[in-house]
């Protein structure tokens, strides 16, 4: 286990320290791939060890001048209209440019409520005039997803696991690439389940993992398997990790987050509705999780990073733990001390905003208020 601080913070020496390999992939069992347009020149999908059985696809990069988002995809310059269904948006129907153009954060996190509550905090933080508590939901037209403007900051909702967080991102980035956006850093927000952490340590994802541990995100694209990196910002990390030495009152530590398709089965949990395993086969897993640099589990962070990465968003995943789960599967503190280390993440993101942009914190203001 990597060496920490007294507040679990990751020492120099652990920095240093290069992580265990990831488990090798059976060659019979090699999907195809997809690289990263910075090394290929184009964005490409090819077959791993053959020739492919259709053309390769390339999609030119839209505006790859330095700091816009790069949309992968050329049938959007065809488009009359681009209708961002699930967030209530197009752009014929609204003035994107002039709505978001001056974004420079975007943060996501799975709930309305909670990331409505740090739209109000990050208001009081950036010293914005009145309260926030009338703060318009700027989707309020669609019951998918929440989303709130304050200042230099959009907090978005994205919803349980990768399909809501997928979508969501798709029309995020046609969003930010409509509205001409300049150097965005979007930062996830969430909860998590630990693993040989205490409850209410903050995570900062240094790799975003699958659950054979393998820093990579699948999907089916038209039949076939598509493979895409799952590669964080080094820089965010180091940033955000710097950050939380101003905030003491809880560890924070770097390690890598595993993200399942499932919050039973698929994260070993005894108590779903199914269960075809036994406790040790459950903690042997973990545990080989834990081997692996493994320090939380949560549902979003290899799509995200997919998805982030491909279109030249800087892009961090900053998570709280609600359990330890080597302990135990299901959640028991109370609602109390659940939305305090929810608090926790959001604190952290606000003091690298603020740090961003020069500014002390808000006098007297030191936690997001309750849901």
């Amino acid at each position: 286990m990597p060496s920490t601080n007294r507040c679990g913070k990751r020492s120099r020496a652990a920095e240093s320290r290069p992580h265990p390999p990831p488990s090798p992939i059976p060659a019979s069992r090699q999907p195809r791939t997809c690289q990263a347009a910075s090394e290929l020149g184009a964005y490409k999908w090819e077959d791993a060890g053959k020739a492919p059985a259709v053309p390769r696809i390339a999609a030119v990069s839209l505006e790859m001048s330095a700091g816009l988002v790069h949309i992968k995809n050329p049938h959007l310059e065809a488009m009359d209209e681009d209708v961002l269904y699930h967030l209530d948006l197009g752009t014929k129907t609204h003035d994107l440019p002039a709505m978001f153009g001056d974004v420079k954060f975007v943060c996501v996190g799975g709930s309305p409520n909670r990331m409505r509550s740090f739209a109000q905090f990050m208001h009081k933080e950036l010293g914005l005039e009145g309260d926030g508590e009338d703060l318009a939901d700027i989707c309020a037209g669609t019951d998918r997803y929440a989303m709130y403007r304050v200042g230099p900051v959009l907090s978005i909702s994205h919803g349980m696991g990768i399909p809501s967080v997928s979508i969501m991102l798709h029309e995020l980035i046609k969003l930010l690439h409509h509205a001409k956006c300049r150097d965005v850093t979007i930062i996830r927000i969430g909860t998590s389940g630990g693993l040989g952490v205490q409850a209410g340590s903050v995570v900062i994802t240094d790799r975003a993992v699958d659950a054979r541990f393998q820093p990579r995100f699948e999907q089916v694209v038209l039949g076939d398997v598509v493979v895409r990196g799952t590669d964080l910002d080094g820089g965010l990390v180091e940033e955000l990790l710097a950050c939380s030495e101003a905030i003491p009152d809880f560890p924070t530590l770097v390690g890598h987050t595993m993200c399942t398709y499932d919050f039973y089965e698929g994260q070993g949990r005894l108590d779903g509705a199914l269960c075809s395993f036994s406790n040790e086969k459950k903690l042997q897993y973990l545990k080989r999780a834990h081997d692996a640099g493994v320090r939380n589990i949560e549902m979003e962070s290899t799509a995200f990073a997919a998805l982030c990465g491909l279109c030249g968003l800087r892009a961090a995943v900053v998570c709280v733990t609600l359990l330890d789960r080597l302990e135990g599967d299901q959640i028991r503190a109370s609602h109390e001390v659940l939305q305090e280390y929810q608090q926790r993440p959001q604190r952290l993101v606000a003091a690298f905003i603020r740090r961003r942009l020069g500014l002390r914190a808000a006098a007297g203001n030191t936690r997001p208020s309750s849901d």
